[in-house]
């Protein structure tokens, strides 16, 4: 995924008025401070980013700890890094929905890891003191190279590696920094072998696909619009493009306890369940609590 996320729903929430809603949130001990609250083991803070897939994902680890009898208080919709790192760092946000290839690269710009093992492993030992990553979930919402499915049909391709095969010229579309990320037209070069032309097509992406004026598109993968325009997302068997699964970081103190629960989460969330949660919020229109309270029960998780 590219470095910079775009954020589609919510207000950007400043540091300073998360901390002040964290002080108006309740707990068993008024003059508590979020900190002595999680050594107590008081409420477990969870936050997300304003932003409509990774606020269902928290809603869906705040249902599924207030099921398991948990005392959670609820801190969505925060900014972008800068904004909400420096509180979970604190122990002001207790547990957060995060993206392993991203926020490795937030503490470790120079990373080679691609493979999602690889960037795993490194990001637990990049995470500062007084953070831990719980264990990953399957699903991703990561950069991809996508075609549609009736050029994937009549190509017969499942992979990347397999557009080495198609003799007609190529063309590529994405956003225009996508010329000079390493996974963009260099790196299809370098790793697969495949030459591309290379159309700066940005928000329009998906559209300029259905519409067939480029061949392949780089598009994320927790976008609804593969499911809803059936798009074919191609496998990466080189690890051209770095990692991003959902990954929950977790305050370390509160990790152990918390742990059993959130893990049981991530392990049912997959791809597709990731997307199909994207299309009832962006195409159905459902309310995170209702697509939380659905698929937790749909899974087993609650009753």
């Amino acid at each position: 995924m590219l470095s910079t996320r775009t954020f589609r729903t919510g207000a950007i929430v400043t540091t300073a008025l998360a901390a002040a809603a964290l002080a108006g949130c309740a707990s068993e001990d008024p003059l508590a401070t979020p900190e002595e609250e999680q050594e107590s083991g008081g409420a477990v803070v969870v936050g997300s980013q304003a932003y409509y897939s990774n606020e269902t994902i928290a809603e869906i680890y705040a249902q599924a700890l207030e099921a398991e009898g948990f005392d959670v208080e609820k801190l969505f919709n925060i900014g972008q890094r800068d904004a909400y790192m420096p509180q979970l760092e604190s122990g002001a946000i207790t547990l957060f929905p995060e993206y392993s290839g991203n926020l490795l690269q937030f503490y470790d710009a120079e990373t080679t890891a691609r493979s999602s093992d690889d960037v795993y492993a490194e990001l637990e030992g990049a995470l500062p003191d007084g953070l831990t990553a719980l264990e990953q979930a399957t699903a991703t919402d990561q950069d991809s190279y996508t075609v549609t499915r009736e050029f994937a049909d009549e190509h017969g391709l499942s992979s990347i590696a397999d557009l080495a095969d198609i003799s007609d010229q190529l063309t590529l579309g994405g956003p225009p920094e996508l010329a000079e990320r390493p996974y963009g037209p260099d790196g299809l070069k370098s790793v697969y072998d495949i030459d591309v032309e290379f159309s700066g097509t940005g928000d329009t992406t998906v559209e300029d696909l259905l519409a067939g004026t480029i061949d392949v598109a780089n598009v994320f993968t927790a976008d609804p619009r593969i499911q809803t325009e059936d798009l074919v997302v191609l496998d990466d068997p080189e690890s051209l493009i770095l990692a991003s699964n959902v990954v929950p970081i977790a305050n370390a103190e509160r990790a152990e306890e918390l742990a059993p629960v959130i893990d049981a989460v991530s392990e049912k969330l997959t791809p597709e369940a990731l997307v199909a949660l994207n299309v009832s919020s962006q195409v159905d229109e459902e309310s995170p609590g209702d697509i939380a309270a659905a698929w937790l029960s749909d899974n087993g998780i609650t009753g």
